[in-house]
């Protein structure tokens, strides 16, 4: 059956429109004690217990007041989390060893957007056939449950996160004398990213940390670096490091204002730990990784695979390999053997241990893996159908890879909301790569009707 509301990364859309209404909030959070509440049956408590965590987005009261009287209804007891990022609340799930974990984000997107997404007792996303059966119950009448549930506020679980992000590094590892400024994007990791780095000895400035309900992820954060970059040169740090609203991506600055994307931060990691950690067994990307990081890889031996874009794809190929490390180059770090999502405070550490350990600064570091020119073009197209395997686009495509040889690559992805093909060259030489680029967009713009 395919699934009405749920996307890849559950459901979202703004706010008022679709799904994103109280009305269907209520609904979902009864069909999903329905279904939980079913699978619990014959275990030592029949009574499911089900977290629920928001960012800061101000309709963020008002979905979790609609989830929690739909679970509640249904028989399931609530644990209210407050705003708390988004991996903190797969990790408190795991830990109070819940039925699910609910997290009310939008995660990059403005204010007036919203969203539910859902992770397992393990801490892992919600598999695909459960939010079938969410669907379905979605259907039903909603009939009060015998047996109530209740709702109990969890007073510690920021401190129980700020603890688990600390632990991720070794008991005497320490941050003393290191300057950073922290880009909290007025989301959920205003009140624990800086007091993580802080009671690691870090001194920390931490921009974007008052949130008001409208400014999660305004001019600012992992999608927006500018005023990060501005303040570390001003200020004179040896970094940055830049959240997303709900906290599961990282970016980083490099003392000179460079911008350090989620395939740089992974080769740090990975070369880390093949240097200094007896070995890598190897690194989950995506398409949309860039050629330079899978040649740095290559050169040192560390095995790297491509996964469709979105974190789901990147974590079911790490766990088929037995891989610990994979990413996309918007930041959402796995880092398998802490975590079970992407956890950008989690992955900030890592590669500020390998900093650490390497003895030398990010911009130093990062230059030991050349990140190549790419260049995309999004062509709009009266039609899609066909486009990618027509023996015109196959024929330019082939000329082109044929001209960058073994030093780039092209790739053309549909888009999964509109209609568009978009159209990446990658290579040595931008030049080439933009001149690529445009003669490929050209011919599927004319096959396509655009």
């Amino acid at each position: 059956m395919e699934r009405k509301y749920f996307g890849t990364d559950g459901i979202r859309g703004h706010v008022g429109e679709g799904a994103i209404t109280p009305d269907f909030m209520l609904r979902l959070g009864y069909a999903t004690g329905k279904v939980l509440g079913k699978m619990s049956a014959g275990k030592r408590s029949n009574r499911p217990y089900i977290l629920i965590g928001k960012d800061t987005r101000v309709s963020g009261y008002m979905f979790e007041a609609a989830l929690e009287a739909g679970l509640i209804y249904s028989g399931v007891d609530v644990g209210l989390l407050g705003p708390m990022p988004t991996p903190a609340i797969a990790y408190l799930t795991r830990t109070f060893h819940a039925r699910a974990g609910i997290v009310i984000s939008a995660s990059h997107n403005p204010f007036h957007d919203n969203g539910i997404k859902f992770f397992c007792g393990e801490g892992y996303k919600l598999p695909d056939e459960v939010e079938r059966e969410i669907e379905a119950a979605l259907e039903l009448p909603m009939e009060a449950a015998e047996n109530l549930g209740k709702a109990y506020r969890v007073d510690d679980a920021a401190s129980r996160y700020i603890e688990f992000s600390k632990a991720s590094t070794p008991w005497n590892f320490s941050l003393g004398g290191l300057k950073v400024v922290l880009d909290c994007a007025n989301g959920a990791t205003y009140h624990i990213a800086p007091k993580v780095f802080r009671e690691l000895g870090a001194e920390v400035t931490a921009l974007s940390a008052s949130p008001d309900g409208l400014n999660i992820n305004l001019e600012c954060g992992s999608t927006k670096p500018k005023q990060l970059q501005r303040a570390v040169v001003e200020q004179g740090a040896d970094l940055g490091i830049a959240f997303d609203g709900d906290g599961d991506r990282v970016l980083f600055v490099d003392r000179n204002g460079e911008l350090v994307d989620g395939d740089q931060l992974l080769f740090i990691i990975g070369l880390y730990q093949q240097e200094h950690l007896g070995g890598c067994k190897g690194i989950v990307g995506t398409l949309m990784s860039n050629y330079g990081f899978e040649l740095a890889l290559r050169e040192r031996k560390i095995p790297f695979e491509r996964a469709k874009v979105g974190d789901r794809y990147v974590l079911e190929k790490m766990k088929a390999n037995g891989w610990m490390l994979g990413g996309e180059s918007s930041g959402h770090i796995i880092c398998a053997d802490a975590s079970t999502t992407g956890d950008g405070i989690v992955a900030a550490l890592q590669v500020l241990r390998a900093l650490s350990e390497f003895d030398q600064p990010l911009h130093q570091l990062k230059a030991r893996m050349q990140m190549l020119p790419q260049h995309m073009i999004n062509v709009r197209l009266g039609h899609r159908d066909g486009i990618l395997d027509h023996p015109e686009v196959v024929a330019a495509v082939s000329d082109a890879e044929l001209q960058l040889a073994e030093n780039g690559r092209v790739l053309l992805r549909p888009s999964g909301t509109e209609p568009l093909i978009r159209v990446m060259v990658e290579g040595r030489d931008s030049a080439q790569v933009e001149q690529l680029a445009q003669q490929i967009s050209s011919v599927v713009q004319r096959v396509g009707g655009g």
